[in-house]
């Protein structure tokens, strides 16, 4: 292991993470607000501790193994957050502890959604800015910003991009170089935050809501401006666009650069995964809907327009709300935590485990029934016309293994620190899948929450956005071995 190599590459993301204590200074001085001191230190704290990690190793250049890979985007998504708690911590109102500022902080970077703050609407500007912001930078990820510096600096950035990037195809690159896929991958996320910012704002939000919104809209993150979320606006018109850049959102950027690359939109039905996906959306909307309806909860309209909403919302873990669905019958909140498991789709913004090991793991069950009537006979899984290799689908397997193993502990041990079945199981559902809403005595927020369960939620989120084995493979004896 090449700890010279790594402290320089932590210290280097350091520096480039101390940039984004800027944007919010900006704001803070344009509405006149005393948070510009804050924010201030803030980029100076981390700035300094970046170049404390550079510049004694400033010269060490080693190609990283996937080792090396997997220790950077642990440290750095940890040390990320605590830097990132900083402006929450030091802030005066509200007066937040270590545990709540490191809370907001790694909800917001793995873009999970969940919260501690309440009054929202009364907060200054600068913070309020300051949380979408991390939602965006965590959205894609800091670490496949970076592999598109780090080359130029004398280090290779594949095996950080492979660590990083989620879903179970982790070979795939749209370009041959690893620092030109990942410029390919940020001029599409922030083409289409651009995109989301002037719809919003043409649809009656203000320039900071439009910005703020198209922020975690994009990055399927949920933090909002506003303590009743986009429902606060009360616009059929900007409800139309968040559902239209979630669901783009939660689809394969890769697959967004080939329709855009081949100019062809049919390349999207093309892919099982998308069509798994949409079909997934349509059909736990319609039942939403009909449930609804035959319920009385809404008239005709009504319960399409908070149905729908809800649903992709839920389903792909973006988690804004225009209504408190946590008052629906209750099979509806379950079966949206439910489809929140599936997620959207590898390699987009979303959580969850994907749809892709959702398909995956339902045609190799699949399989095993057909084996049980033909013993001898031999079926490939295949996804499209394409068969998938034995070892993907055996990762598939030992994904959904260890991802279950994990929940039930998370969910025992929470339940250990006092809260309600309902409230665990739907706060470590939440913060798995980085969803954000939860039910019981997080359906509001989760200020509530012992401390205990606060760290032991953080860790989910951790889990969920690194896919697990990323970080699960720290905790394994060989991971340390020479």
């Amino acid at each position: 292991m090449h700890l010279p190599v790594i402290l320089r590459i932590l210290g280097i993301l350091l520096v480039l993470f101390s940039t984004a204590s800027l944007p919010p200074m900006a704001v803070a001085w344009w509405y006149g607000e005393p948070e510009i001191m804050l924010f201030t230190y803030t980029f100076l704290i981390t700035l300094v501790t970046g170049l404390v990690f550079f510049l004694p190793f400033s010269r060490a250049k080693h190609e990283l193994r996937p080792r090396d890979g997997f220790l950077i985007t642990v440290l750095f998504w940890a040390v990320l957050a605590v830097f990132g708690a900083f402006p929450l911590l030091l802030m005066d109102a509200p007066s937040l502890s270590v545990t709540d500022a490191f809370f907001e902080s790694i909800s917001g970077l793995t873009t999970t959604g969940a919260t501690v703050l309440t009054n929202i609407d009364a907060m200054p500007r600068a913070i309020l800015f300051y949380r979408q912001q991390l939602q965006w930078l965590g959205g894609m990820g800091i670490i496949v910003l970076a592999v598109a510096i780090l080359p130029m600096l004398g280090i290779g950035g594949m095996q950080l991009y492979r660590t990083e990037t989620p879903g179970p195809v982790k070979d795939r690159k749209l370009t041959p170089r690893i620092a030109e896929t990942a410029k390919t991958l940020w001029y599409l996320y922030l083409g289409l935050t651009v995109a989301c910012a002037l719809a919003y704002w043409m649809a009656g939000m203000t320039p900071f809501d439009a910005i703020s919104h198209s922020f975690s809209t994009v990055a399927i993150g949920g933090f909002s401006t506003h303590d009743a979320s986009i429902g606060w606006f009360n616009n059929p018109a900007i409800e139309g666009i968040a559902i239209f850049f979630m669901l783009i959102s939660g689809i394969n950027f890769a697959m967004h650069y080939l329709a855009w690359h081949n100019r062809s939109f049919l390349m999207y039905f093309s892919d099982p995964e998308v069509r798994g996906y949409l079909l997934m959306l349509v059909g736990v909307s319609l039942i939403t809907v009909t449930v609804l309806l035959y319920n009385d909860i809404y008239d005709g309209m009504e319960a399409a327009r908070y149905g729908i909403f809800e649903v992709v919302s839920i389903a792909t873990t973006t988690g804004f709300s225009t209504t408190d669905f946590s008052i629906w019958p209750t099979f509806l909140p379950l079966l949206l935590f439910l489809t929140s498991f599936a997620g959207g789709c590898a390699g987009s913004t979303a959580g969850g485990m994907k749809v892709i090991r959702v398909l995956l793991i339902f045609k190799q069950g699949s399989r095993e029934l057909k084996r049980l009537i033909h013993p001898n006979a031999i079926f490939s899984i295949k996804l499209g016309r394409k068969p998938v290799d034995d070892k993907v689908a055996d990762a598939v397997w030992g994904f959904f293994s260890a991802y279950v193993f994990l929940f039930i502990v998370m969910y025992l041990a929470l339940l250990a620190t006092g809260l309600d079945i309902t409230t665990a199981f739907s706060a470590v559902a939440s913060c798995m899948n980085n969803l954000g809403p939860a039910l019981g005595e997080a359906s509001a927020n989760y200020q509530s929450l012992p401390d205990t369960a606060k760290w032991i939620l953080s860790f989910a989120m951790l889990l969920g956005r690194l896919e697990i084995f990323t970080l699960l493979v720290l905790f394994t004896p060989m991971f340390w071995r020479h």
